[in-house]
């Protein structure tokens, strides 16, 4: 298939780690995320890849051409940002690629989770948990959700725990929290985590709270990625700068 005929600014492909069990759903979540995001920047090609799908990725290369932008549609600067898609860059021949600061990075984003858990403090003025998906072998992913647990705090006045499905503290090891407690899944979309792991944590450790919609669902998402694109920034190439000493 030829190369899409450039545009004013370079193609955009925002790609996305997708479910490796049953990729289809995933990577129809995200095209409808790309078309959204497409729609707000009027004239710009913006396409979609997982990597579940194994060629998706260069299949999507090859059909934009040289000079574009990857948007990672991950929540943080960790391993798969910053050297497992460039790699899969470099492997599907792309030239003058360059990949962005992923979408858990993004400032926009941790003051969209502040006005997230402002809007349910009436109802929930309890504790609030920030699920994520944390990591053995890196400090990454924890980083950055501890971040944004200490912004909300600072913001509201509210206990939050940043608690985790791949790393202590675990969400199966929480302490029992009540009706007036919500978690907010820190996850980009819809995948098992968000709709089976995080729901069985939470019934193992005798959460009572109310678990909200994954961060990565709100409708304001496409505006953020949008906003992000129109001032794009790479991502760090040494170390995430949410990592802590």
């Amino acid at each position: 298939m030829p190369p899409i005929l450039p545009a004013s600014f370079p193609p955009i492909l925002i790609a996305a780690h997708g479910q490796p069990s049953d990729p289809a759903p995933a990577s129809a979540e995200l095209a409808r995320l790309a078309a959204e995001v497409a729609s707000l920047l009027p004239g710009q090609i913006v396409t979609s890849a997982t990597l579940a799908e194994s060629e998706a990725l260069a299949q999507a290369i090859a059909r934009l051409g040289p000079g574009g932008l990857l948007f990672p549609m991950f929540m943080a600067g960790g391993w798969f940002t910053r050297t497992h898609l460039p790699a899969r860059l470099t492997a599907a021949g792309a030239q003058g690629w360059q990949v962005l600061e992923p979408l858990g990075c993004l400032a926009t984003l941790h003051d969209l989770a502040v006005q997230v858990i402002a809007q349910t403090r009436t109802s929930h003025p309890g504790p609030v948990v920030l699920a994520a998906h944390g990591s053995f072998k890196s400090s990454v992913p924890s980083d950055i959700a501890q971040h944004l647990a200490e912004k909300i705090r600072a913001a509201l006045g509210c206990e939050v725990i940043a608690a985790f499905i791949d790393q202590t503290p675990q969400l199966a090891d929480l302490p029992p929290l009540g009706k007036d407690s919500v978690c907010l899944p820190y996850f980009a979309a819809s995948g098992g985590h968000v709709t089976t792991d995080i729901p069985a944590a939470l019934a193992q450790a005798g959460f009572k709270g109310t678990l909200l919609p994954a961060l990565g669902l709100r409708p304001e998402i496409p505006g953020l990625i949008a906003q992000a694109l129109r001032s794009p920034s790479p991502v760090c190439t040494q170390e995430c700068r949410y990592k802590r000493g």
